[in-house]
């Protein structure tokens, strides 16, 4: 009966919110390079768009300095025009299959602009994670009318699913702030 509404499926929703929140923070630069700067990437290669780890591999051999090893001689221009029209700002220049990608000191209205951005990557993660809440409450809703689910017990499961809306926000917030510190770090 009230086994119905699974409350491990809206939790595991609500993770996978929170994780898609995270891998779109790696992609925001801060002031230091990470090989995850450029996983929002896609270069078109071979009829299709790849993520940029699959064309070549990315490090990182100083503080402000990104290298790109592409394996394919074909690709490198294909993987210099996919960088230089990202939003990152980032200008590569290669040396034969080398591509050197030096990050400039971020400006304070840079700096601006990408906390507005991760902002908005929180504000989508947030929306996500109250969808997974409307959802559940849509269930209990169902439940009830259908006389699966009395009404303590369908105001029970909506307070568990508040808590655990709640938590997640929580969560998301403090990640955006983490965020918002790093960028804003000189």
């Amino acid at each position: 009966m009230a086994e119905d509404l699974d409350l491990d499926d809206l939790e595991k929703r609500m993770t996978g919110a929170l994780d898609a929140l995270k891998k779109e923070f790696q992609g925001l630069r801060t002031g230091r390079a990470s090989v995850n700067l450029l996983d929002t990437v896609q270069v078109e290669a071979y009829g299709s768009h790849m993520p940029i780890n699959q064309v070549g591999s990315v490090s990182v051999p100083e503080p402000r300095m990104l290298t790109i090893q592409v394996w394919d001689k074909s690709m490198v221009k294909a993987v210099e025009k996919a960088i230089r029209t990202s939003d990152l700002g980032l200008n590569p220049m290669s040396d034969g299959q080398l591509i050197r990608i030096p990050l400039p000191d971020l400006t304070e209205e840079r700096r601006t602009e990408l906390s507005r951005v991760a902002a908005r990557y929180a504000e989508s993660g947030r929306v996500a994670v109250r969808n997974v809440r409307r959802d559940g409450m849509d269930q209990l809703k169902k439940m009830e009318k259908d006389g699966d689910l009395s009404e303590d017990d369908k105001r029970l499961y909506e307070s568990e699913v508040q808590d655990l809306t709640d938590k997640y926000t929580g969560m998301i917030d403090e990640l955006l702030s983490a965020k918002e510190k790093d960028i804003m770090q000189v």
